[in-house]
């Protein structure tokens, strides 16, 4: 990431709209941008597989759930933060991962410029591929700035994704999600 772009560029955004990059206020703003820009984008070319490679021997064969993941990330549509809870299912094929790399493995696709469909393959992808489960399921839903601040205006709206993989395509194994997933 080169900071010294990110900083002329929140410089010339500034001055864009009419501010005075002198002014007191915002002295130090175009350093604190790229240095949120650092943590904010930091999943940027990471795949998840550090993650999803420390895994344990089971003979777990049910579907594992870790659900309400929090997650923040931005659209690359208008560089506005959308926002929300991820679940992830899986069946296990003789090996598990720890329920913390789940959430690690969120925050690392959540990491980056993107549009919330392409996060949720991604990730279903990247446990496809790493931890290779017989099924895998991953369900996102989130808030997007774009659509509640600006543009239609809508607070509260809802935009949910979900992607598929192996078994977890299976119509009973979706239904058994969702049951679960509604407290049945």
């Amino acid at each position: 990431m080169d900071s010294n772009k990110i900083k002329e560029g929140v410089k010339l955004i500034l001055e864009g709209i009419g501010e005075d990059v002198n002014r007191e206020g915002l002295l130090g703003t175009p350093d604190r941008v790229a240095r949120m820009y650092e943590e904010i984008f930091s999943g940027m070319n990471k795949t998840g597989k550090d993650d999803l490679l420390v895994t344990f021997s089971s003979e777990s064969s049910g579907i594992v759930i870790e659900r309400d993941i929090t997650f923040y990330s931005m659209c690359e549509h208008h560089l506005m933060p959308f926002y929300g809870k991820a679940t992830i299912a899986y069946i296990p094929d003789g090996k598990v991962v720890g329920l913390s790399k789940l959430a690690r493995t969120v925050e690392t696709f959540a990491k980056r410029p993107q549009i919330q469909e392409k996060m949720t393959e991604d990730i279903a992808d990247a446990i496809s591929k790493y931890l290779k489960p017989k099924g895998v399921l991953v369900y996102i839903e989130a808030e997007h700035m774009c659509m509640t601040m600006r543009g239609v205006k809508k607070p509260g709206s809802k935009t949910v994704t979900i992607a598929t993989k192996g078994e977890m395509d299976k119509p009973e194994n979706k239904d058994l999600f969702f049951n679960m997933m509604n407290g049945r």
